[in-house]
């Protein structure tokens, strides 16, 4: 625990350069020029980009006709609002309907950068960065809300968005993955599914050929239970641009075929054995290949090593999905 709490200050101490970076790349250079600048404001760490991901947004602020802002935080605001009001959304619409307020959203992508802090498979840093567009959206009131959600992000209200300015970068996190799910393990010491696919991920022919990190970032949360107790998640996802690679094979399949299937999802994946942990964190592959498999090395047409067949029925024998 006490190298887990060391990697977490030393983490800290190096947020202040990577939000100077923050401030100092556009956006519109992409994540490349980000990489460069950050190489040069942390030379000790060789970080560099593993994958993007969008599709989000989150609340933001609240701007007149004339796009000044009038609070950075839209929910804030509501509240405060709605408190001299004693909850009163209705006095609240009455009182502001007059006035041309319009929300506004954070839309963003984050950016996952990784750099190896040892020979251990969750021996990385992982750092989150997010490029952050805001955007004008609807008009507050205008639709006579009801409920606070209709108020602030009712259906439909961001179709019609106008950009505020240009994007920023804005740190997000900075971590070390494998101190982090050493804190899983702390609080709950079974293994949970994350821990096992790193522990096979070790043990395999993908471990022994390429670093985990190369493949796969993890997504972390935490927060505090009712009882105010911390609770931990941790999922993996893949690097790999687009869609995981097709699984050409059905029910049945065995020998030759099974054995041309796995090998081009392979290649495709970029890395041995790729099929078993698509298998493990998407629908991409089913779960009758891990079976056959085993029964194929068992019939003697081993053409998995058998790092690879003692991983795969060691998951037979205590299945599990992360």
């Amino acid at each position: 625990m006490k190298e887990t709490l060391a990697w977490s200050e030393y983490c800290k101490s190096l947020a202040t350069p990577v939000v100077e970076t923050c401030t100092k790349v556009p956006v519109s250079s992409g994540p490349g020029a980000f990489v460069k600048a950050l190489g040069q404001a942390l030379p000790d760490w060789k970080f560099r980009h593993a994958m993007s991901r969008g599709g989000w947004y989150r609340l933001g602020g609240i701007v007149d006709g004339n796009g000044q802002h009038i609070s950075d935080s839209l929910e804030s605001w509501v509240e405060a609002a709605l408190d001299e009001r004693d909850g009163d959304i209705g006095q609240l619409i009455d009182d502001f309907a007059g006035q041309t307020l319009y929300a506004t959203r954070l839309v963003g992508q984050t950016h996952y950068l990784v750099a190896s802090a040892g020979e251990e498979t969750d021996d990385f840093l992982q750092l989150e960065i997010e490029d952050l567009q805001e955007m004008r959206v609807h008009r507050l009131f205008a639709n006579e809300p009801a409920t606070l959600e209709e108020l602030v992000d009712p259906r439909g209200s961001g179709d019609l968005q106008q950009p505020i300015g240009l994007p920023v970068y804005a740190f997000r996190r900075l971590q070390h993955i494998g101190a982090f799910l050493k804190r899983m393990l702390a609080q709950k010491p079974e293994a949970a599914p994350v821990h096992r696919m790193i522990e096979d991920w070790a043990k395999s022919s993908a471990g022994n050929t390429s670093t985990f990190y190369n493949h796969w970032v993890i997504a972390t949360r935490e927060h505090l239970d009712r009882y105010h107790q911390s609770v931990f998640r941790a999922q993996p996802i893949a690097t790999l641009a687009g869609e995981a690679p097709e699984f050409d094979a059905t029910p049945g399949t065995n020998g030759l075929e099974l054995y041309a299937a796995l090998g081009h999802f392979d290649r495709e994946a970029g890395y041995p054995l790729a099929w078993y942990f698509h298998m493990l964190t998407s629908k991409a592959v089913p779960h009758w290949v891990a079976q056959t498999v085993v029964e194929d090395a068992l019939a003697g047409f081993a053409y998995l090593p058998q790092r690879d067949v003692d991983v795969v029925r060691s998951w037979l024998h205590r299945p599990y999905a992360v």
